[in-house]
């Protein structure tokens, strides 16, 4: 009975609490407050009890009523709920109906405004979960057979065609083939896979069929270990406290002693007449009521996330720009962020008397009976270049290793090194030392050799932002520890981090070593801000003090964990959004030290009887007005044209 009685007074107050109620309010403290200036002029004989303002204090008051109560004795948490509604109380008492309808409503507006700021997208979580495999090729001696990924045990054999999700880590033991793994590594390029090599639960098998054997299943696989990283991550994340809430715990028993002692020293040096010492401590309660400290953060904020959608970047809550506004330092993740994640041709490099554009030819009509990544980026840019394409006859192919095809008679080769030397074809000391060139460049190879000879090599990467080497610039300028952190092997990171400017470099990461690198950056004191755009970023989005997502070619995932989203992918705002978010914060500082000048102000003149509960509202609504004023100031700062100055 209890429980249901609980939960009709929750659902009643939450009923009040919604904006439709909030408007009802303050259009009926309206009417109140015009009432209370006609009184001035024309002589009005109106009961405080049918003074407008009640109807107020019922619908705004009775939400705070309830908060203070149920926080006070379910949680045991003494919030500024409770003095708000000590205030409220005590104004009704002196029948100074229209205070309590002030206090009660200007915390309301900023409940209201702060949940507007605060509401946390939880879809990221739930799609990476729809990402796990739901089925597995299992093999036995009858054959082979599709069962649930859940009945599949460590030790079982199993078979993934070309196409099909990896259902549990496991280790190939026969078969070639290349698998994106870009969900756990962002690696940008497929890496090809043969006996003996590791591959991930939720990684796409491209191009092959392979036997594999399981290793790690169900709660152990990769894939699960990076859902239960995400939602520890999501749990460390403590809801945004109210400031006022937080100094709640001393700011209600100062309020009411400094009240008491107005009360009893008015009583003993003037006395109580016309009830002068409860006036007095009523006002001194009504000036207290901390609601221009409520404001100060939601109407900041609130002007800070319109400014900033105004150029492109999405800011889901206050939480999120009160973070970005205290980090020091970056950390990047590379394929997609600083990079477009997307392959092209970078070198075509003719070891012999072959012609480039012969080279090329060849190699993308080969390549163009081929379904890999690498061989469809080569067709796409020879096509780019108006080059024709030569008929090809006999097209093989050996997954995970290369194809190969014969043009005019003669057999040609394309693919890796491996490849190459399994159909007999040696590499001279020139040779070696062209493709160690390319490979210290970070750049993917397919060596193109015909029966007798190498011909050359065609490099690929992915291309770099031209605006990251201007925005690390900035960033480091603004004072910012920039770190780079990727899944893809040392020798590419560290070739794109020489380009843009970044000199502390963690490669070849999984999303768990991602979390692990941003957790010992937070352990040396830092506050990261973790920018990222795919799947395997979103446990570090998490667990970065801010998260940042490439929202246009990110991940639905990696958008929903992180906090802010660059709209666009336009990373050259992260330096504008850097000095919007330290600017909001000082605001906010700014606002909350106003504030509590004003009460400190009124509070002296309520205890000298200067204030009475009526003009204590008016000036304690006055400081209100000021905080969201000056919150309105930084919705037209032009902080855009101070990042095109740095």
């Amino acid at each position: 009975m209890l429980r249901k009685i609980n939960c009709w007074l929750s659902k009643a107050a939450d009923f009040l609490a919604g904006l439709k109620m909030t408007i009802v309010a303050g259009v009926f403290l309206a009417f109140s407050l015009a009432l209370l200036i006609t009184k001035n002029f024309v002589e009005l004989n109106i009961s405080p009890w049918l003074d407008p303002a009640l109807i107020t204090v019922v619908i705004s008051g009775y939400p705070l009523l309830y908060l203070a109560l149920y926080r006070l004795i379910k949680q045991r948490w003494v919030s500024s709920a409770l003095l708000i509604t000590v205030a409220m109380i005590a104004s009704l008492c002196l029948a100074e109906v229209f205070a309590a309808g002030e206090v009660a409503f200007i915390m309301a507006i900023g409940a209201i405004l702060e949940d507007k700021t605060a509401e946390r997208a939880k879809k990221g979580l739930n799609n990476l979960i729809k990402l796990k495999p739901r089925t597995g090729r299992i093999i036995f001696e009858g054959g082979e057979k599709i069962v649930p990924a859940a009945e599949i045990k460590s030790g079982m054999k199993l078979r993934v065609l070309a196409g099909e999700t990896i259902p549990v880590d496991g280790k190939i033991i026969s078969g070639t083939t290349s698998v994106d793994q870009s969900i756990m590594t962002g690696e940008s390029l497929p890496v090809d896979k043969g006996e003996g090599d590791e591959v991930f639960c939720g990684t796409m098998n491209c191009y092959g069929s392979v036997d594999m054997v399981a290793t790690d299943v169900g709660e152990d696989s990769s894939l699960q270990k990076m859902i239960r990283l995400l939602k520890e991550a999501e749990n460390k994340k403590a809801p945004m406290q109210r400031i006022a809430d937080k100094w709640a715990t001393w700011l209600v028993p100062v309020a009411i002693a400094i009240a008491v002692i107005t009360g009893i020293i008015t009583y003993f040096v003037i006395g109580n007449e016309n009830n002068a010492a409860l006036i007095r401590a009523v006002t001194v309660l009504v000036v207290f009521c901390p609601c221009a400290l409520v404001l100060a953060t939601p109407t900041a904020v609130m002007a800070g996330i319109g400014q900033a959608t105004k150029y492109g970047v999405l800011i889901k809550s206050g939480e999120a720009m009160e973070s970005m506004g205290k980090t020091n330092c970056i950390a990047f993740d590379k394929t997609g962020t600083l990079t477009f994640g997307k392959l092209s041709v970078s070198n075509v490099i003719a070891f012999g008397k072959l012609p480039e554009s012969q080279l090329l030819a060849k190699t993308a009509a080969i390549e163009s009976r081929s379904e890999h990544p690498l061989g469809k980026a080569i067709v796409t840019y020879a096509r780019e270049q108006g080059i024709a394409l030569p008929e090809v006859k006999n097209f093989a192919m050996i997954a995970g290793k290369g194809v190969s095809g014969v043009i005019d008679g003669e057999t040609y080769y394309c693919g890796n090194r491996r490849y190459l030397e399994e159909c007999g074809i040696t590499f001279s000391h020139k040779d070696n030392e062209a493709l160690d060139k390319l490979r210290k460049d970070g750049k993917a190879v397919i060596l193109v050799a015909s029966q007798k000879n190498v011909l050359g090599a065609i490099g690929l990467s992915d291309t770099l932002r031209p605006a990251a080497k201007e925005t690390v610039r900035k960033l480091r300028k603004l004072g910012y520890e920039i770190v780079l952190l990727t899944g893809d092997h040392q020798a590419t990171a560290q070739c794109f981090a020489e380009q843009v400017g970044i000199t502390n470099v963690k490669a070849e990461l999984l999303p768990q070593d991602k979390v692990t690198a941003v957790e010992g950056l937070q352990n040396q004191g830092y506050n990261v801000c973790m920018i990222g755009d795919g799947v395997n970023d979103a446990p570090a989005l998490k667990t970065a003090n801010i998260g940042v997502s490439m929202s246009s070619v990110g991940s639905d995932i990696a958008t929903e964990a992180a906090g802010i989203a660059l709209i666009g992918d336009d990373i050259e705002k992260l330096p504008y959004l850097c000095i919007l978010a330290r600017a909001t914060l000082k605001t906010i500082k700014f606002s909350i030290a106003l504030s509590m000048i004003i009460n400190f102000v009124a509070i002296i003149l309520s205890s000298l009887g200067l204030l009475t509960p009526i003009t204590g509202a008016i000036v304690h609504n006055a400081g209100s007005i000021f905080v969201v004023l000056i919150a309105a100031l930084l919705y037209d700062r032009k902080f855009i044209k101070k990042t095109h100055m740095i």
